[in-house]
């Protein structure tokens, strides 16, 4: 793994696990074996590590969505509302620490300030609730949700439903797992022509 490769890959740990203030630069070239010059060298400040971590994180994100969405027919934009649903809550598993690090809140209070981190803060949300408005859309040109709901409002309420989830799984709040069915069931109904 190059250099570049694995101090972003435990950035991403540090800074999901105990924050942006809490994370040095020391610890970081420490577990990674660089010297701290190395990492200021890749990206400039702590910041620059921060939003490049960001940017890769919403690389990824995209990532496996479209190649989710690679040859996969949808019977249905029910169908395909369900299966998002079930893929968003697999992939927060899957990418754990940046699902956790999307949740921090030192990210939303850099982008007050910092419009790299707002740009890619909207950029990943946009493309996620996208997802599920295209799903919806879908679904109203088949008859299998509902015409009468706004698409775009729909999508941001089913989108922090399943987030809200993640949330406190991410937090040990909660098992997402044990209320998958309940989900599904909310889902169906607020969508369902």
């Amino acid at each position: 793994m190059k250099k570049k490769e694995a101090i972003l890959k435990v950035a991403t740990v540090l800074f999901a696990n105990k924050g942006f203030t809490d994370t040095s630069v020391q610890e970081l070239a420490r577990l990674t074996g660089v010297a701290e010059g190395t990492v200021f060298y890749h990206f400039k400040s702590k910041e620059g590590l921060l939003l490049a971590v960001l940017e890769q994180t919403r690389d990824e994100i995209v990532d496996q969505f479209e190649r989710f969405f690679e040859n996969r027919p949808f019977n249905s934009g029910l169908e395909m509302a369900e299966e998002v649903v079930s893929f968003y809550l697999y992939l927060a598993g899957l990418m754990e620490d940046k699902f956790l690090l999307l949740h921090r809140h030192f990210l939303y209070r850099l982008s007050e300030s910092n419009p790299g981190f707002r740009e890619n803060l909207e950029s990943i949300y946009n493309c996620l609730v996208d997802i599920f408005e295209r799903a919806i859309s879908m679904g109203q040109g088949d008859g299998s949700i509902s015409g009468e709901i706004h698409t775009r409002k729909s999508a941001l309420v089913l989108f922090t439903m399943v987030d809200g989830l993640v949330r406190f799984k991410n937090h040990n709040l909660y098992d997402a797992g044990a209320l998958f069915n309940e989900l599904m069931l909310m889902c169906r109904r607020m969508l369902q022509a």
